[in-house]
């Protein structure tokens, strides 16, 4: 390899990524194994469950599509999909997503100032009240201009932000465009510099993902209309933007996304030159203020785009996930279970003592022994009880010490019922250890995702803005 060729591929790899370590590989394949044995379990127990298979068929695709499903791929896609730059976004699975089909050249609210200009809406986040919003507005046609688009990953990170144009009065049917800036130094194949990548496509209905069953927007097959009428309303919205097309940037191929849908291209990259837009300044000044200042989109909505101004994308590993708040919760509710224990054992303690005084094995236990035995039990459990509290806190703040603490307890138990079942053991039902196995298998795929991970692993504090860099962002 030359020294030419070794600096091209230094300086095109994706930003810095920590690289899994051991314990963090171990819980993933531990959780995304366990999720199948989960799934087994609940297929076997559906036979004796009569009238509530109906239930049962729910709560099996629900597994299956957003716990086993995922897991799965997110193994093996580790395996076989090229971690560095081929043009194509990344689902939080790991497959092979949107295709990349538009470049931007200038600062961030450059960008935020067009795509306002040419009356797109920058989408809200992915929340639990942005998800129920989105649901049923969907489900009843009713219109909803900030609704959150799903995240795809580029250069390891989600997606900056998002724009999107409504179709049809429903968050069903809407053009959409994602954003992520790129690493300093970054270059894309070929020697060319840009500050921002997008992935534009059409949502063109609601329906279920073909690799994972999840319910999810189905996307236009022809990608490169969609990225034409990107192109067509930024040119459109400044004349100041300067577009510059690279024939052929990757060859033209059909493929299909993350969720199964075909998608074509041949292969074309736009790039829009921003750094000349009259619209950047204007939405940082007190001119931007009335509507007519941001462009058609302000007009119809004032309000909503102040409130777009004054939101500030940040590095989505700053971003509290998901999955560690579920994870908290689950770590949380093993503390409840402790507590509730350790209360039955102080309220109901005579029938603990008699239930030690039987003759176990032949060993002979005295009334004073079992008495004390109860005692020391309880104060182990209460203290478990408040360990848990305390540890459940921490993975909630984020702390990687706590996550993987709270792991290691989760992949110790679940292994630990593994072993006694695999040997003999009284069988996994729900009237016994079935609610149990369940929550420490849900509390490691919690912990153990990619969200999670990045996010206890983030940098100690918010990246400082930097003006002096394409974005306003500090360096990776």
């Amino acid at each position: 390899m030359t020294a030419m060729t070794k600096a091209a591929v230094e300086v095109t790899a994706p930003a810095a990524a920590v690289p899994y370590s051991v314990l963090d590989t171990v819980f993933f394949v531990v959780g995304g194994v366990a999720a199948v044995w989960l799934t087994s379990l609940l297929v076997q127990l559906s036979f004796q469950w009569g009238w509530a298979q109906v239930w049962f068929l729910f709560i099996f695709w629900a597994l299956l599509a957003y716990l086993v499903l995922p897991r799965l791929h997110r193994i093996l896609t580790r395996l076989y999909v090229p971690d560095y730059f081929i043009g194509r976004a990344r689902t939080s699975d790991g497959l092979l997503g949107d295709p990349v089909n538009v470049a931007l050249l200038g600062t961030e609210p450059q960008v935020h100032g067009v795509m306002r200009a040419a009356g797109w809406t920058l989408a809200d986040d992915v929340t639990l009240a942005s998800s129920r919003r989105i649901v049923s507005s969907t489900l009843l046609r009713r219109s909803y201009l900030q609704a959150p688009v799903s995240p795809l990953f580029l250069f390891g990170r989600q997606q900056d932000f998002a724009y999107q144009q409504e179709v049809d009065g429903t968050p069903g049917k809407r053009h959409h465009v994602r954003f992520w800036q790129c690493p300093a130094g970054w270059l894309l194949p070929g020697g060319l510099a840009v500050d921002w990548l997008a992935a534009g496509t059409y949502d063109r209905s609601v329906g279920l993902s073909l690799f994972t069953l999840q319910i999810t927007h189905k996307i236009d097959e022809n990608t490169d209309a969609e990225r034409d009428h990107v192109v067509g309303a930024i040119t459109g919205a400044d004349p100041a933007a300067e577009l510059r097309v690279i024939r052929d940037f990757s060859t033209g191929y059909h493929a299909r996304n993350g969720g199964g849908d075909n998608i074509a291209t041949d292969g074309d990259l736009p790039i829009i030159d921003l750094r000349q837009a009259a619209v950047g300044p204007a939405a940082e000044g007190p001119a931007a203020e009335g509507p007519a200042a941001a462009g058609p989109a302000a007009a119809l909505c004032p309000q909503s785009d102040k409130a777009q101004r004054d939101r500030a994308p940040s590095d989505s590993r700053n971003r509290r996930p998901a999955t560690t708040i579920v994870g908290a919760v689950f770590v949380a509710a093993r503390a409840a279970a402790a507590a509730l224990l350790a209360m039955s054992m102080v309220l109901f303690k005579d029938a603990h003592v008699d239930s030690l005084v039987q003759p176990v094995a032949g060993l002979a236990v005295t009334e004073a022994q079992a008495e004390l035995a109860v005692t020391a039990a309880t104060v182990v459990v209460l203290l478990f009880a408040l360990a848990e509290i305390l540890l459940a806190w921490f993975v909630f703040l984020g702390r990687n010490w706590a996550r993987t603490v709270a792991m290691a307890l989760s992949t110790a138990a679940i292994c630990a019922q593994a072993v006694d079942v695999f040997h003999g053991g009284p069988d996994i039902t729900l009237q016994s250890n079935l609610p149990g196995l369940t929550l420490d298998i849900l509390l490691l795929l919690a912990l153990s995702s990619k969200r999670s991970r990045d996010y206890a692993l983030r940098p100690g504090k918010e990246p400082k803005r930097d003006s002096s860099r394409p974005g306003g962002r500090a360096p990776f």
